[in-house]
């Protein structure tokens, strides 16, 4: 079945550059020049990628992230970036985005990301199998439910993007190991994604900040120079468990 993808983009050019480029490697493209009517296309109709402008009218970019998130809309986003905006690059995926794109770029940087984002976006939901029980993994007053992607910490529900559960998900079944910023990317964005250890970093940051309600019961250590690894307070819990 063919792809589709939406382009949220107002300059013409581009547009046309990437529609051309895109259709001409089988694609099926959809361009809106607008953030707002962008938006409403995202939401009402079924996509399997969008590519997205930050700087757009009616409705910024990160404004349309944000709002696709908050109403549980997972369709993957690649974000366009201006050259050495790191701080855009942060946002956009703290909001959500699954990889960015700086201009300007070229055709081949540019198939190689969406195609990237499809594949691992396609193999997650060939490994997806039914909920059939509670399968929460446990961890002192964490709890995880990866069916679901849940995240209690005490009695308190712990709202979590998508790329920032699976990074603690990944960190929680290996409780106190350091894990280096290549584990973290190979198993949350995979093998072939082509964005810098960044990425990781930035979501990290932000899973840190979500855990801070508890920090005597769970955070996450820095290793200077190699990784990460996910802290238990030990009189309240040992080993994780599955049920």
């Amino acid at each position: 079945m063919t792809q589709r993808l939406l382009v949220i983009e107002d300059e013409p050019t581009l547009a046309r550059l990437l529609s051309y480029n895109l259709t001409q490697e089988g694609y099926e493209v959809t361009i809106e020049d607008h953030g707002t009517s962008g938006f409403e296309r995202a939401v009402q109709e079924p996509f399997d990628l969008i590519i997205l402008d930050l700087m757009l009218p009616g409705m910024n970019g990160f404004d349309i992230l944000g709002k696709l998130r908050a109403k549980a809309i997972a369709t993957p986003v690649i974000i366009l970036t201006a050259k050495n905006a790191e701080e855009e690059v942060v946002q956009g995926l703290k909001l959500g985005a699954d990889d960015y794109i700086t201009k300007p770029f070229g055709v081949s940087e540019l198939l190689a990301r969406v195609g990237t984002v499809l594949r691992r976006v396609s193999g997650a939901k060939e490994e997806e199998v039914p909920e059939t029980s509670d399968s929460a993994i446990r961890l002192g007053q964490l709890e995880i439910y990866p069916e679901k992607y849940e995240v209690m910490l005490g009695s308190t529900s712990i709202g979590l993007r998508p790329k920032e559960f699976e990074v603690l998900l990944y960190l929680a079944r290996k409780p106190g190991v350091v894990l280096t910023r290549d584990d973290l990317m190979n198993a949350v964005w995979g093998f072939d994604y082509i964005g810098g250890q960044r990425t990781v970093d930035v979501h990290v940051s932000s899973l840190r900040k979500k855990l801070e309600l508890d920090p005597e019961s769970v955070h996450i250590d820095s290793i200077r120079g190699v990784g990460y690894k996910l802290v238990i307070n030990k009189k309240r819990s040992s080993h994780p468990q599955e049920s």
